[in-house]
């Protein structure tokens, strides 16, 4: 044989050899993804389902007969619900966009419009003006052509019926007397402004308080110049109060009512991303993009809706998506999202007397003084209000809304499988495991006997620390869906933000120690990241920590390792890292280099408070920016979903992180770092 023909052959040889070696390569890969999938066990479930249900068909064939009978009239109940809510929706919804069209394709001249507007003045009087106004688009509307108690209608219509007053306490019999022409209301009252200047400021401050709540900010207090408002001094200021604008709603309790709500939601969302799209095509202004046409406007308040209406584990699940990256869920989303977590509507008051009776008895409102009938807050889980006890003890009680514990699982089904069909999440996302881990903690928040217990067991553990206060517990009048705690004062952490310098930063440091103590100190943690789980009494310079429904233990060994996690991007050790995410599961070692990059990235950018040694200024801090450029790497090539305890403690983190960024705060988290995570933990 020639040389170049064993050249030739000892080429084909390594060839073979490298393609048999990429071959077991791939073999076992091929093995641990499917080890590690859940499809596997999804098609075991399956198989050992199929043979116990053919052993049971055998054993009692009478029984599976009936089973399947229910079956089949369930799954015909809900056709029935869904065509239902596809009647109703085209009902209201199609003369509504008929009407629209019409207005964008009309455009009268200025002469014809004057006409028509004194005929529909004459001939309807203001009641026919009101109808007009109504039906016009807001987005087009010119105010100063209206009189106030129109843009009152108007405002009420798009607010859900809310009852929604601009008027203030100098001007309200005057303007709803009033049905003079806008000129003679002028002329007659210019005389009066101008000789009262008290009035004048007090209306242009509310005027500014009404503008920036449409705007969606928060309501000043303070004129233009004044220095930063101080806390409040007295305790009663402190108060807190349900918005305005909340409603009395009744919450569906019955598995039926729930199931219709969330199916007129399905055929509302199809029917509106139809309508978007027909639009776009006839350039009407919709959206040509399946994607941005289901995430229009007008079907995200169709979400925002529904979820408030239903309320319970739905409405928990939206409050988590709110605060997810707009990398993983879309901005449209993450903004209807965003107004669900701050949505406050709340049970009629014979549905709290219902509630009430079947937990506590009939005679329950004998065991109290007073009981404040509309509540001062209201959440996804349940609302609560003021009461005064026998003793003269002032408390808080906290009713479930009915049926919210029954339905956690089929409304958080409901819910993500909807979001599902319309491929709303990502596939490294893992939202299976999402869903999972909310499951399993929504059980938890809706057992306010287990809730008592944690709030009895962490005000003891917290006790060494003057400045946090946890409230006790009134267990005669605590059951399962009744929570009766001490009332303090104090406001939500989200109304701080204008408080004085000092202030915002002592908030900031006991908030952010306290979390470090959660986990390294007491390994147990409260950890719902809503802010108005803590209120600030400044009076007391003390943070009162309330709604323990989250809160959980950590294993030891966990905390250990996720110490040591933080401990090596605090010495900035990416090898230290990367071997201890494997170790914990972040990783699975078959990872792109790209993707464990930018995990040891991640990390390193959320260790940088520890590692620098200064005032870190988290109000001008660039991490979430940094943190933004990583995910998609993170979501596209992330081969397993992360540790589920992980789900908890990063939604408690990032909560911390974005209020201390939202207080303004510069703050050196050195000595924090060297006193409770290197001080503090017992190995």
């Amino acid at each position: 044989m020639t040389r170049a023909a064993q050249d030739v052959l000892g080429v084909l040889r390594g060839l073979q050899i490298v393609a048999e070696a990429c071959g077991r390569e791939h073999l076992a890969l091929t093995k641990h993804l499917w080890s590690n999938s859940s499809v596997r066990e999804l098609l075991a479930a399956n198989v050992t389902q199929t043979a116990n249900a053919a052993r049971q068909a055998g054993e009692h064939p009478s029984e599976e007969l009936k089973k399947l009978q229910e079956l089949i009239q369930e799954t015909g109940e809900r056709g029935y619900v869904v065509a239902q809510g596809l009647c109703q929706l085209i009902e209201t919804k199609l003369p509504c966009d008929l009407a629209a069209m019409q207005r964008n394709n009309w455009q009268p001249n200025t002469a014809a419009t004057a006409a028509a507007a004194a005929a529909g003045a004459t001939a309807g009087g203001p009641g026919s003006n009101r109808s007009h106004m109504e039906a016009a688009d807001a987005a087009n509307l010119d105010i100063s052509s209206i009189t106030l108690l129109e843009f009152e209608e108007i405002l009420s219509k798009r607010n859900k019926n809310r009852n929604v007053s601009l008027r203030t306490a100098n001007t309200e019999s005057k303007q709803l007397s009033t049905t003079a022409p806008t000129a003679s209301i002028t002329k007659a009252t210019s005389p009066s402004v101008a000789s009262d200047q008290g009035i004048l400021s007090k209306d242009t401050q509310y005027v500014d308080n009404i503008m920036r709540f449409v705007a969606g900010g928060t309501t000043s207090t303070s004129k233009p110049g004044d220095p930063t408002p101080i806390a409040p001094k007295n305790a009663e200021s402190s108060r807190p109060e349900l918005s305005k604008v909340a409603k009395q709603r009744r919450v569906p309790a019955s598995r039926l009512g729930r199931m219709a709500s969330f199916g007129g939601l399905f055929a509302g969302l199809g029917l509106g991303t139809i309508n978007e799209l027909t639009k776009g095509a006839l350039g009407l202004g919709g959206s040509t993009n399946m994607r941005d046409a289901l995430l229009s406007p007008a079907n995200a308040e169709r979400i925002v809706d529904t979820l408030c209406k239903v309320r319970g584990a739905a409405l928990k699940i939206g409050q988590i998506l709110s605060i997810q990256d707009t990398n993983v869920v879309s901005p449209q989303l993450a903004k209807a999202f965003e107004r669900v977590r701050q949505a406050a509507d709340y049970m009629p008051d014979w549905q709290v007397e219902r509630v009430m009776n079947t937990q506590l008895g009939p005679d329950w409102r004998k065991r109290l003084i007073s009981f404040d009938d509309k509540p001062f807050a209201a959440a996804s889980i349940g609302q609560v209000h003021r009461a005064t006890l026998l003793d003269g003890m002032e408390v808080a009680i906290k009713i479930q809304y009915p049926g919210v514990a029954q339905s956690i699982e089929s409304d958080i089904d409901n819910l993500v499988g909807m979001l599902k069909v319309w491929d709303v999440f990502p596939q490294g996302f893992f939202i299976d495991n999402v869903v999972r881990v909310a499951k399993r903690e929504l059980q938890w928040e809706v057992d306010y006997a287990r809730e008592a217990e944690y709030t009895e067991k962490f005000r003891e553990m917290i006790s060494p620390y003057p400045e946090y206060y946890v409230p006790k517990v009134i267990r005669d009048l605590t059951t399962s869906s009744v929570l009766t705690t001490e009332f303090v004062p104090g406001v939500p952490l989200d109304k701080c933000f204008e408080l004085s310098y000092e202030h915002r930063a002592h908030i900031a440091s006991s908030v952010l120690k306290l979390c470090l103590r959660e986990l390294f100190e007491i390994e147990c943690m409260q950890t719902d990241p809503n802010w108005s789980n803590f209120l600030y009494d400044a009076n007391s310079r003390r943070l009162m920590l309330i709604d323990f429904g989250s809160t959980r233990f950590y294993k030891h060994e966990f905390i250990k390792n996720y110490r040591q996690v933080i401990i090596s991007a605090a010495e900035n050790n990416r090898q230290g890292v990367l071997e201890m995410s494997r170790q914990m599961g972040f990783l699975t070692g078959y990872e792109t280099k790209q993707m464990e990059q930018a995990h040891v990235d991640a990390v390193m950018i959320l260790g940088e408070i520890f590692r620098y040694d200064g005032p870190f200024d988290f109000g001008k801090q660039n991490t979430t920016e940094r943190l933004a450029t990583l995910v998609p790497t993170m979501v596209a090539h992330r081969l397993c979903p992360p540790p589920e305890e992980i789900y908890s403690i990063h939604r408690k983190l990032s909560g911390i992180f974005l209020l201390c960024a939202r207080l303004n705060v510069r703050m050196n988290c050195v000595p924090f770092y060297n006193e409770i995570i290197l001080g503090k933990f017992k190995d």
